[in-house]
C-alpha cells in the first residue's frame, strides 16, 4: 500500500479481526471501523426499539434488515467522516494513523467505498414501507452536515443525537405503515441518550480538541460532565416514558425502564471528566443499555397488541 510504513500502521491493523484480513483490505476495514462494532449497535438500537414498541406485528424480519442497515450506514458514515476530517485527524494523536490521515488510502477510493456501502443501505431501504422510506431519506441532510458541526457549535453531540436516533422515527412506520406520536417521543428521548453517551466519548479527546480548536460538549461542560451526562440521561428516560405511556397508559408499563435507569445511574456515578479511559468504557457500556431498553420496549409493545 502506497505510503504505508510500520510507523503509519496502527496496532489495530496488525492483529485481531482486521489483522486477519488480507493486507490490502485492512485500511478499508479500518475506515469502516469493523473492529469497533459499538457504533453499529448504538445506531441500531433506536430502530429496534421502535419496531418493538410498535408491537412487531409479524414484522420480525425488520430486526435483521435494520441491523444490516445500521452496519452499512454506520460504516459509510465513518468513511465520510474521515474524508471530511482527514486534515484534523493528522493533528490528533488518537486519529493520526487513520488510513486517510496517514495517506494509506486515497480520497477517491474512500468515496468509492462510501458509495458502495450506501448502496447496501439502499437495499435495506427498499424493504421498508413507503412512509418509512421517506422518513429515512430525510436523514441524509443531517448525516451530511454532522462532521462540520464540531467546527460550528460546542454541542456537536446534539446534532449526532438527531442522526443516530433517526431509526426511532423509521421503525414505527416500517411496522405500521404510518407515522405516530410514540415514534417522535422515542426519538426525542434517544437524542438525549446520544448526547449523554457521546459526551462520555468526547472526554478522552478533551486535550487534543483544545489544541486543534475542536468543540465538544465535554469541553463545554468541563468539570460538570457528571451533571451534564446525568441530566441528559434523565431527559432520555422522560422521553421514553412518554412514548410508553402513549402506547400503554399504565404505571406498571413504566417499570420496563427501570433496568436501564439503574444502568444510567451506575454510569453517572462512575463518570470522571479527568479519566478518559474510564469514560470510554462507560460509553461502550451503552450497548448494554440498548439491550435492556429493547427488552422493555418489546414487552410493552407485545402486551399492547395482545
Amino acid at each position: 500500500m502506497a505510503g504505508e510504513t510500520l510507523e503509519t500502521v496502527p496496532d489495530s491493523e496488525r492483529s485481531g479481526l482486521i489483522g486477519a484480513l488480507p493486507r490490502a483490505w485492512r485500511p478499508y476495514a479500518s475506515l469502516m471501523r469493523i473492529d469497533r462494532p459499538i457504533g453499529t449497535w448504538l445506531l441500531y438500537w433506536p430502530c429496534a426499539w421502535s419496531v418493538a414498541l410498535a408491537g412487531v406485528q409479524g414484522q420480525g424480519a425488520l430486526f435483521g434488515w435494520f441491523l444490516l442497515g445500521a452496519f452499512a450506514m454506520r460504516s459509510a458514515g465513518c468513511v465520510y467522516n474521515d474524508i471530511v476530517d482527514r486534515n484534523l485527524d493528522r493533528q490528533v494523536e488518537r486519529t493520526r494513523l487513520r488510513p486517510l490521515a496517514s495517506n494509506r488510502v486515497s480520497v477517491g477510493s474512500a468515496w468509492a467505498l462510501a458509495i458502495g456501502l450506501s448502496l447496501l443501505g439502499l437495499v435495506v431501504l427498499l424493504q421498508l414501507e413507503r412512509v418509512a422510506q421517506g422518513v429515512a431519506l430525510i436523514s441524509i441532510f443531517a448525516v451530511a452536515a454532522y462532521p462540520f458541526m464540531k467546527r460550528i457549535t460546542w454541542w456537536p453531540q446534539a446534532w449526532l443525537g438527531l442522526v443516530f436516533s433517526w431509526g426511532a422515527l423509521v421503525g414505527w412506520p416500517a411496522v405500521t405503515g404510518e407515522f405516530a406520536i410514540p415514534a417522535l417521543l422515542l426519538w426525542v428521548g434517544s437524542i438525549f441518550w446520544v448526547i449523554g453517551y457521546d459526551t462520555l466519548y468526547a472526554i478522552q479527546d478533551i486535550e487534543d480538541d483544545e489544541l486543534v480548536g475542536v468543540k465538544s460538549s465535554a469541553r463545554a461542560l468541563g468539570g460538570n460532565a457528571k451533571v451534564g451526562v446525568g441530566t441528559c440521561y434523565g431527559l432520555a428516560l422522560a422521553g421514553w416514558a412518554a412514548a410508553i405511556w402513549d402506547v400503554r397508559p399504565d404505571w406498571v408499563a413504566l417499570l420496563a425502564l427501570l433496568p436501564a435507569a439503574c444502568h444510567f445511574a451506575w454510569q453517572v456515578a462512575k463518570t470522571d471528566p479527568k479519566d478518559g479511559a474510564g469514560a470510554l468504557a462507560l460509553f461502550r457500556s451503552n450497548r448494554v443499555t440498548g439491550l435492556l431498553l429493547f427488552l422493555g420496549f418489546l414487552v410493552v409493545g407485545l402486551s399492547s397488541v395482545a
